[in-house]
């Protein structure tokens, strides 16, 4: 695919999806961290019926940690592995009050040494919470860079690669956002929508069809 080929598929982009933003409910760095730690193996929707019960009685590294794992769980338990996910989500609360005054960190390395978080959570985060550009390669993403072949790869990392070569620097921050819902909404993976798709004439998936 060409550099302007590249370019008219976000320019589309933006204009089809005027506010991209992530549908996790959120109104802070560490409710947004918390959130896509939850959000890991299950749908925004569980996420954010948990959070929205969660949040208005713990939403502080603090407040959450004084709940306890056990405390927690009664939050979280409709979330899948909600297990896992307390006690890492407690241990994370633990490192940020002793470690970082509280605060979500904006680098990764710092990011990614607490518990629940990698590549892709530290991703979101340096990008929805700090503006940073990069890029949270999810099974969304994955799947509309190599159909439309705009980041062909065999694996995230290489897809996250090529879309931070690929992707024109002006979009680099939106990028994220505008790729998930796209492929959340006309992209999707069973039948991807292509009679609905704003750049259904840039894409070069060999299989299109008038979904």
């Amino acid at each position: 695919m060409n550099k302007q080929n590249r370019l008219e598929i976000f320019e589309r982009l933006s204009v089809a999806i005027p506010n991209p933003e992530t549908e996790l409910h959120y109104s802070t760095p560490f409710e947004l961290l918390i959130a896509v730690i939850l959000s890991a193996q299950a749908t925004d929707k569980g996420v954010n019926i948990a959070t929205d019960k969660l949040f208005p009685v713990a939403n502080t590294p603090e407040a959450i940690y004084a709940l306890g794992v056990e405390g927690l769980k009664d939050y979280i338990k409709t979330i899948g592995l909600f297990n896992t996910k307390a006690a890492n989500v407690i241990k994370t609360c633990k490192m940020l009050v002793e470690l970082h005054n509280s605060v979500v960190p904006d680098n990764r390395e710092a990011l990614e040494a607490l518990p629940g978080v990698g590549r892709k959570t530290a991703n979101v985060v340096l990008n929805t919470a700090y503006g940073h550009p990069t890029m949270a390669v999810d099974t969304h993403i994955f799947r509309v860079s190599n159909r439309t072949k705009l980041a062909p790869g065999k694996n995230v990392l290489d897809v996250e690669k090529k879309l931070l070569k690929n992707i024109p620097t002006q979009y680099l921050i939106p990028a994220h956002h505008l790729m998930i819902l796209h492929g959340r909404y006309t992209c999707v993976a069973r039948k991807p929508r292509c009679g609905a798709c704003c750049i259904y004439d840039l894409c070069e998936y060999k299989d299109k069809t008038e979904g």
